[in-house]
C-alpha cells in the first residue's frame, strides 16, 4: 500500500511532449521587465549627457540629442542582453565553470565580455544612426584615437559597475541592497506576507550515510536547483537555515496570485523528479522534502551593522515553521493554514484535505490546517 506522500510524488511528471516550454533566457526576461525599462531610460540619459559634454555647440540640437539618446539605449540594451545571458546560463556547463571561479574573476570575465559587445554595438550604431546626417565625416583618425577609447573606457566602467552591483545583490539579496540604498526597512515595516518553510527530509540520516561534506554538497545542490521554480513562481528566498529554506510572497488581493506558493512547491517536486537520475548518480539518493505555509502579518526590519540583513518577526513565521514540523508527523508533503487557504484559489489539479484543528508547539489556541495534495493522490486515498 502506498502512502499519500508517495502518491503525491507520483504526480510529479514531466510536461507532455510538445508542450511549450520557454527558454531560461525568456523566463528571465519576463520576470524582470522593470530592470530592462530602467536600463533603457538610463542609457537614453547617458547618451544625452554624452552629447552635451563632448560634442561641439553645432551638434547640440534636438535631433542630435535624440540620436545620442537612441545610441545610448542601444548600448544599454546590449549590456542588458549580455547580463541576462550570463544570468540565464547559470545552470549550463559554462555557468558552472563561472561559479567555481572567485567572484573577482567572474566579475572580470563578465566585464570584459560586456565591454567587447558594447564596442561592437556602439560602433555599429554609429554607422547606422549617423549615416544620414553626418555621412562618414565622423570616420576620422581622431574618432578612433580619442572617441573610441573613451567609449571603451565608459563601456568597461559601466560593465564593471553592473557586474559588481549584480554580485552584491546575489550575495546579500536584492531586498537588502534596495533597503540599504533606499532606507525602505530602516524602521520596522508591517507587511502581509505568505511564508513557506521548506525542509529537506532526513538530513541527519543523510549525514550519517554520506558524511558531512557530501551531504553539504547535496544540500547546496538542492538549494541551487530549487531556486529556478521559486523565482518562476514569484517567490523570494528570505534565508537558508541549515537544511531549510524560507520563501516568501506578498499577499495579494488576487486569490490566484496567492496560490503561487502551492504551484511553486509542486514545481519543485516536478524538477526533483526530472533530476532524480542525476542525484542518484552523484549522491546515491534523491532528496525529498516537506513544507508548511501560512499567511499573515510580518514585521520586516533591517538589522545588524557589520553585516546587514532583513529580519522577519512575528507569529506568522513561527506558525509556518511549526506547520513544516507538523508535516513530518502526518507523513505529508505540504500543509497550509486555514488563514492561507481562504486567501487563495487552489490551482487546477490540486485539492485541499479536510479541515483539521491542531495545537502546534508553542501555541495554546488550535490552528486550522489543511493538507494539499494532487487530485490524483486524493482519489487514491479515497479508494483505500
Amino acid at each position: 500500500m502506498t502512502s499519500p506522500r508517495q502518491d503525491s510524488t507520483a504526480f510529479c511528471i514531466e510536461p507532455r511532449a510538445g508542450s511549450p516550454r520557454r527558454s531560461r533566457f525568456m523566463r528571465y526576461v519576463t520576470q524582470r521587465p522593470r530592470y530592462l525599462v530602467t536600463l533603457l531610460a538610463l542609457g537614453f540619459a547617458v547618451g544625452v549627457a554624452y552629447r552635451y559634454h563632448f560634442s561641439s555647440a553645432s551638434e547640440r540640437t534636438l535631433s542630435f540629442y535624440l540620436s545620442s539618446g537612441v545610441h545610448g539605449m542601444g548600448i544599454a540594451l546590449a549590456a542588458w542582453a549580455v547580463q541576462t545571458g550570463f544570468n540565464s546560463s547559470a545552470r549550463t556547463p559554462f555557468g558552472e565553470f563561472l561559479r567555481r571561479l572567485p567572484v573577482a574573476a567572474e566579475v572580470l570575465i563578465r566585464s570584459l565580455v560586456m565591454t567587447a559587445v558594447l564596442i561592437v554595438v556602439g560602433v555599429g550604431l554609429q554607422f547606422v544612426i549617423y549615416a544620414g546626417p553626418l555621412g562618414l565625416s565622423w570616420f576620422t583618425v581622431h574618432w578612433f584615437t580619442v572617441t573610441l577609447p573613451r567609449i571603451v573606457a565608459i563601456g568597461f566602467g559601466f560593465s564593471l559597475i553592473v557586474g559588481v552591483t549584480t554580485e552584491i545583490g546575489r550575495l546579500i539579496g536584492g531586498p537588502v541592497l534596495a533597503s540599504v540604498l533606499l532606507g525602505t526597512y530602516h524602521r520596522p515595516v508591517r507587511e502581509e506576507r505568505i511564508v513557506m518553510f521548506l525542509d529537506l527530509e532526513g538530513s541527519t540520516r543523510l549525514a550519517e550515510q554520506l558524511g558531512e561534506l557530501r551531504v553539504h554538497d547535496l544540500i547546496t545542490r538542492f538549494f541551487f536547483d530549487i531556486d529556478e521554480p521559486i523565482v518562476d513562481h514569484g517567490g523570494a528566498v528570505h534565508s537558508y537555515v541549515g537544511d531549510e529554506v524560507i520563501v516568501t510572497w506578498p499577499v495579494s488581493a488576487d486569490s490566484a496570485r496567492n496560490a503561487r506558493c502551492l504551484s511553486c512547491f509542486f514545481a519543485i517536486e516536478r524538477k526533483m523528479a526530472r533530476l532524480a537520475a542525476d542525484y542518484r548518480r552523484d549522491f546515491g539518493v534523491v532528496p525529498s522534502f516537506r513544507a508548511g505555509a501560512h499567511a499573515g502579518p510580518v514585521i520586516v526590519s533591517e538589522c545588524g551593522d557589520a553585516k546587514r540583513q532583513l529580519a522577519y518577526f512575528g507569529d506568522t513565521m513561527n506558525v509556518a515553521a511549526r506547520l513544516c514540523e507538523h508535516c513530518k508527523m502526518l507523513d505529508e508533503a505540504l500543509v497550509v493554514s486555514g488563514d492561507l487557504l481562504r486567501r487563495m484559489a487552489i490551482p487546477a489539479g490540486l485539492q485541499a484535505g479536510d479541515r483539521q484543528n491542531v495545537v502546534l508547539r508553542g501555541r495554546q489556541e488550535p490552528l486550522e490546517t489543511h493538507v494539499i495534495r494532487p487530485a490524483i493522490a486524493v482519489q487514491n486515498v479515497a479508494r483505500r
